[in-house]
């Protein structure tokens, strides 16, 4: 083993936090230092000087000198027996940099505290190390037992035939296998007819396959409900809304997602044998997808909530012959927060279980899990919810101490490609990804446990772990493999998820229609002491099984090898029925099953239950106005997400056409997501979510409509022109068995799938089920439980007409206007499940409730409003009531209102914070006739009522007929909305940068604004496109790198040749930098930025001499230029030094804020000699960030020098237009604002904004209404043309 020492490991920012978290430990605990070093595994002794040049990020401090031989120390590593994420991408850069004989580099932290030895190491390590993924070591030197060689274990099998159940009963606690008594029995029985014993790799196979995670065997239940045999199982009531519409459903209940008919446009995709990339015009069409992680979040979050989002993802790129995940959304509901210093007078204080974290923890933790695969990957985040709810009910203590995560999303796929026929016997079996790792064993089992009823060790296993970059990799593979159209090579794909290959291969056969052999030991593993079960069973993440026709698997290796995916040939497909996993390592056959066992029919369940009285409370909303505004504006359900949304990308793919961020201001409170369905189409697709989860304690039937009316409504700020058109994810969680629950859920399924949704004429395609939403444990003597209510969560997913028609809550500042409210609740004001009610610790009695002829009246009627022009602005009405949806609509547009409301103080109340379906619209006083007989048509005339208007000068006047009940600012108002978003970005970010965005909330400050030296409509590449000559420019990326399409789409308008070059492609010699005259180095996660954003993808030029010498030639040619954005500009500032003119360029490093920041900000053009910015010094115009490290970090005086040479092309500015030194109109923290810069000539630009992703006007989340098509950066793609005349 080789030890080497490396840079700090925390900022200075995060060393304090730390610092004073070791205080809160312990008084006597100081810490000292914290610093890496990295351990290597390697044949022989590799160069240490140049293996720690590679090592050593470029914006890093270098080592002291002294690291290796300290003394007293403290150091975390992975745990033994694990690989890193981060090791498998390091060990890959080293061996693509010239490292061929290094095996393995780990990173390990290593902690320097005073006095450590005195004080309780639990606690101290606790603090110090993540135990799902890391342990302790006593020294450095015992870093050794990372690389330690360990023998295989050996298969075990289970004495069924000699000591029959008493056997398998024993094995199914051991070994968590969650079988129920009659499935114990079903094996029994089919082992002692075969004659033989299971294996521990059969049972667990079994166990996974048929767990309720996987097989639902609740929703396939047969029912008694109160003595009654119902005639519906609950999935056959879900599949009646199919039965009684399913109108463009192409694919529903029988593969990963499911399929709606689509659009047609023009997909973009490089072609096979030019790379060239070029629109195809082809019927495009929707999948979507939601699925939960509860329990992983629950015990370690941002594993948790990542893998959560990347295994849904898997689903989405999984579907039919292999698709494209497109957009996706996040959801979390927790148990109150507690957040210190801000503790709420409803927070109960009723504690958990040691083995899960706190609500606190899973929300700071959870999200950022979830933003991290999501951005890594290059899926745009765009819609999503947050709920906190625990109440004390008569009926026990509710609430989500075992959480909901939600991630779902919508993709793409070809028409031809959506059914997966049957393949033959001979097909090759394949796992594509990553290997095999020791994690996530037993996860399907564990999700299907209520918490509490597992032990802890089997909780800590059941756990995964991301490398969101191998899965890009995996998508790179699908991507060009369906492109191919009809010759797709893949004849069949499966994501691998819970129950891992053991689960995935058997399905993909036994869908296939066939059998199948396999070899474990070609199995892909970096753990060579795992059993056969553990290499078969567990769950590493981001893998996909397919089946390849034997003469289509040169053209698919092809694709691999360029894309660096690693695969492997594990087995054959047979016409026998039969799963045969043979060892030739250990020389036996861990599984030989008919299939028919594995997927036979154990009895089916049936289950009994008795309707409850719901345990309702008498309130009444007699407090003081003021005091129950601000209870229900620092509601977390009611408050800003602005935390949630800022650290995922939003704009990546460049067809994001609205994202939560709305208006000037960027204020969180879009209420759908919309995309376009391609880069040259305004033709789109929506997603929203509804969900009113408290409801279902008081009555499950009518928070299931209100769910669905809620994502209806959210849904109609988009272009839906049926409602047809709309399709739903429904996802279930309930604590089955739990006293009257089951009845609950059974009556609130049937009210969802056989009235209301059949009513609306809507169908539910594609769904997910948690039966296991129960916590409990041992307090002292006291036996503890928090239950959830039964919990409905549905996601909306509908194609749109054109996107630019999509209204957003923003209200237009114009006086001579009013917000009217449709209010489908008809006066009944009802607050029974409110979030009033839940701010004074209380339920209520009586519901909310909705028709579903009012909702269809609704959609109808708002269709016609919109197609007439008629609403300015739209929001809809649930959390928090009217008072909350109007006040956030006040704060998109930065006005005050004047609220009027009729009847007495106690009545104003019920009409403020109810939440009965509803919307609210802006529409000017002129068209309020034609309005009102719109709405009158449609039958809603009584459900109207003009509520209150805009006021410029930003005060909050609420009044009766008699009093004033409110006078407060508009900026006070949103403060408090933000405060618990404000409080936990102090915990998790930089406080200081979340102490500025807070204020920036009261400031003085115009928005968002567009001041341009040069026509937005001029296209100056005009005359040249017009010659029918296209240069051709290189779009060129790393394993990692998501951002190439909408860069060539940007060059591709501007008259340019677009071609698809992987590094892949340089380094084997397919491609040379001589044919091209341009170069794009596009955004994403190079590597997964380890070793530094953008430093591992140069490293591998730089270290490769071949390279070096290419990249140099292509720079010292007078007639190329190049741009690199984001990761590709992190990428060429690395390789500044082959760059002439240079020299004075910042590497880019961490931000400011300590977060990954994705915003709409506002630069300024500066004078320099970018031959790209020509023509546009002095704009002023909005343009996205999206980045980690994005702070430019010079040498020296190199900041003044680049400003005084003319190499500063862009900088930060305020709404004011001043230089941007603070956050977050400085989203990094570079000093002087500075974000873009050229070499000496002008030729080489780098930037970290993202001009490709807004080149049309409709991918920006505001811009101005007057701008064309073309937004005002596509003039920056068309400079580089016109340069090249």
């Amino acid at each position: 083993m080789l030890l080497l020492a490396g840079s700090p490991a925390l900022s200075d920012s995060r060393f304090e936090l730390l610092k004073t978290q070791l205080v809160s430990v312990d008084p006597a605990l100081s810490l000292e230092r914290a610093f890496l070093v990295y351990a290597v595994d390697a044949e022989g002794e590799p160069d240490r000087e140049q293996l720690a040049k590679l090592l050593q990020p470029g914006t890093e401090m270098y080592p002291r000198g002294d690291e290796l031989a300290l003394d007293d120390l403290i150091v975390v590593a992975p745990r033994i027996g694990t690989i890193s994420p981060w090791a498998s991408k390091a060990t890959n850069i080293a061996q693509n940099c010239g490292f061929p004989d290094v095996r393995r580099i780990e990173r390990a932290t290593v902690y320097q505290i005073k006095n450590s030895r005195v004080v309780d190491s639990r606690s101290l390590h606790a603090a110090l190390h993540d135990r799902m993924v890391e342990a302790v070591f006593p020294s450095l030197s015992s870093l050794e037992a990372l690389f330690s060689e360990v023998e295989p274990r050996h298969m075990t099998t289970v004495n069924v035939v000699g000591e029959g159940k008493t056997a398998l009963v024993e094995a199914n606690t051991r070994l968590g296998l969650a079988l129920a008594d009659d499935e114990i029995d079903y094996l029994v029985d089919a082992f002692v007819d075969l004659d033989r014993n299971p294996s521990d790799t059969e049972l667990m196979m079994f166990a996974q396959a048929n767990s309720e995670h996987c097989r639902h065997k609740i929703f396939n239940a047969s029912w008694t409900i109160d003595g009654s045999d119902q005639d519906w199982s609950l999935f056959g009531m879900i599949k009646n809304t199919y039965q009684q519409g399913g109108e463009g459903v192409l694919s529903a209940y029988a593969d990963n997602a499911a399929v709606i008919d689509g659009h047609q446009a023009g997909r973009f995709y490089p072609d096979r044998e030019s790379q060239v990339w070029r629109y195809h015009h082809e019927k495009i069409c929707l999948l979507m997808k939601v699925e939960t992680h509860n329990h992983p979040t629950a015990i370690a979050p941002f594993a948790g909530a990542g893998t959560g989002s990347g295994g849904e993802i898997r689903d989405e790129g999984a579907v039919g012959r292999g698709s494209r995940p497109k957009a996706g959304l996040v959801g979390f509901s927790v148990s109150h927060l507690n957040i210190p210093g801000y503790e709420r007078a409803w927070e109960t204080g009723y504690g958990k279980p040691d083995r899960i974290v706190t609500p606190l923890q899973i929300m700071t933790d959870g999200p950022l899990g979830a933003a991290a695969f999501n951005n890594e990957f290059g899926r745009p985040n765009l819609a999503g919810y947050f709920r906190t709810f625990e109440s004390m009910t008569a009926g026990g203590v509710r609430g989500y101490h075992k959480p909901i995560m939600i991630a779902g999303g919508f993709g793409n796929i070809r028409e031809d490609h959506v059914d997966k026929p049957p393949f033959e016997a001979g097909a090759k079996l394949v796992v594509l990804g990553g290997p095999a790792m020791l994690i996530g064993l037993g996860g399907g089992a564990a999700s299907s446990m209520a918490s509490g009823s597992s032990s802890e060790d089997l909780d800590f296993a059941s756990v995964q772990r991301q490398n969101p970059e191998m899965q890009r990799r995996c998508q790179e593979v699908i991507d060009r493999c369906w492109e191919l159209g009809d010759n797709n090579p893949i004849a069949f794909i499966h994501d691998v998820g819970a129950g891992g290959l053991s689960n995935a291969f058997p399905e993909l056969v036994q869908d296939g229609g066939c059998g199948g052999h396999f070899e474990l030991r070609d199995v892909p593993s970096d753990e060579p002491g795992m059993s056969p079960l553990e290499i078969w069973c567990n769950e590493s993440q981001e893998r996909y099984v397919m089946a390849i026709q034997p003469e289509q698997l040169a053209v698919f290796e092809a694709i691999c090898a360029r894309e660096r995916c690693p695969f492997a040939v594990v087995g054959e497909a047979t016409d026998q029925q039969e799963l045969i996993l043979g060892d030739r390592l250990l020389d036996n056959k861990p599984v030989d099953l008919p299939l028919s066992l594995l997927f036979g029919k154990p009895p089916k369940m049936h289950r009994k239950s008795a309707r409850q009285a719901p345990p309702a409370d008498a309130f009444a909303p007699t407090m003081p106005i003021s005091e129950a505004l601000e209870r229900v504006l620092t509601f977390p359900a009611v408050g800003s997400k602005s935390f949630l949304i800022t650290i995922g990308d939003r704009s990546v793919t460049g067809m994001v056409a609205r994202d939560q961020m709305v208006g000037p201001w960027q204020v969180p409170v879009a209420d759908c997501a919309v995309t376009t369905v391609a880069l040259d189409s305004h033709l789109g697709e929506a997603m929203s979510m509804g969900e009113r989860t408290p409801v279902a304690v008081l009555d499950g039937p009518a928070s299931a409509r209100l769910s669905v009316a809620e994502s209806i409504t959210n849904l109609l700020s988009a272009p839906v022109m049926a409602l047809s058109d709309i399709k739903l994810s429904a996802n279930w969680m309930c604590a089955a068995g739990f006293e009257g629950d089951d009845a609950v859920l059974f009556d609130t399924v049937r009210a969802f799938g056989l009235e209301f949704c059949p009513d609306l004429g809507i169908t539910v395609p594609v769904g997910k089920d948690s039966m296991s939403m129960r916590t409990q444990w041992q307090d002292g003597d006291e036996a503890k439980s928090v239950t959830a209510p039964v919990s409905l969560i549905v996601s909306a997913f509908a194609p749109v007409g054109d996107v630019r028609n999509t209204v957003t809550p923003e209200l237009v500042r114009d006086e001579p206007t009013q917000i009217l409210l449709v209010d489908l609740g008809r006066g009944q004001n009802r607050l029974g499940g409110s979030v009033l009610a839940q701010t004074y610790g209380q339920m209520g009695r009586v519901v909310p409730d909705v028709a579903a002829d009012d909702v269809k009246a609704l959609f109808n009627a708002m269709v016609s409003l919109k197609s007439e022009g008629l609403v300015l602005a739209y929001h809809d009405r649930s959390d928090g009531g009217a008072l909350i949806s109007l006040l956030e609509m006040a704060f998109a547009g930065r006005v005050g209102l004047d609220i009027e409301v009729s009847g007495s103080p106690e009545e104003a109340m019920a009409e403020l914070f109810n939440e009965e379906i509803g919307v609210l619209v802006q529409v000017r006083d002129d068209a309020l006739d034609r309005v009102m007989a719109v709405l009158g048509d449609h039958g809603l005339a009584e459900c109207v009522s003009s509520l209150a208007r805009p006021r410029l000068d930003e005060r909050i006047v609420v009044n009766t007929e008699q009093f004033e009940l409110i006078d407060s600012r508009r900026a006070a108002l949103q403060q408090l909305w933000s405060q618990n978003s404000h409080a936990i970005q102090r915990l998790r970010d930089n406080p200081l940068c979340a102490d500025q965005e807070f204020a920036s909330i009261a400031a003085d400050d115009p928005g968002l604004s567009v001041a341009l030296t040069f026509d937005v409509s001029e296209d100056v590449a005009a005359p040249m496109i017009k010659t029918g000559v296209r240069p051709k420019i290189a779009i060129l990326r790393e394993q990692g790198v998501n951002g190439q399409s909408e860069m060539a789409a940007a060059f591709n308008r501007a008259g340019f040749d677009s071609i698809d070059v992987h590094m892949s492609d340089l380094r084997d010699g397919r491609v040379s930098l001589a044919d091209v005259k341009g170069l794009a180095a596009c955004g994403g996660f190079s590597y997964g930025d380890v070793l530094g954003a953008g430093e591992g993808w140069a490293k591998g030029v730089l270290f490769n001499s071949v390279l070096a010498d290419e990249f140099e030639r292509f720079f010292q040619r007078g007639d190329t230029f190049a741009l690199g954005v984001c990761n590709g500009c992190q990428m060429l500032s690395a390789l500044s030094p082959l760059i002439p003119g240079a020299e004075h360029w910042p590497r880019f490093g961490r931000n400011l804020s300590e977060q990954y920041e994705a915003r709409l900000v506002q630069v300024q053009v500066q004078a320099s000699a970018s031959i790209l910015m020509h023509g546009m010094t002095g704009s002023r115009l909005p343009i996205v960030v999206a980045h980690g490290e994005g702070r430019a970090v010079f040498d020296g005086h190199d900041d003044s020098i680049a400003e005084d040479l003319g190499l500063v092309s862009l900088k930060y500015v305020d709404n004011k237009g001043s230089v941007a030194e603070t956050f977050p109109a400085n989203p990094n923290g570079s000093p002087m604002g500075i974000t873009g810069l050229c070499n000496r000539d002008g030729r080489f630009n780098i930037m970290m904004p993202h001009p490709e992703r807004v080149f049309r006007s409709v991918q920006m989340s505001w811009a101005p209404g007057e701008w064309p098509e073309d937004s005002g950066w596509m003039r920056l793609f068309r400079n580089a043309r016109v340069w090249l005349d």
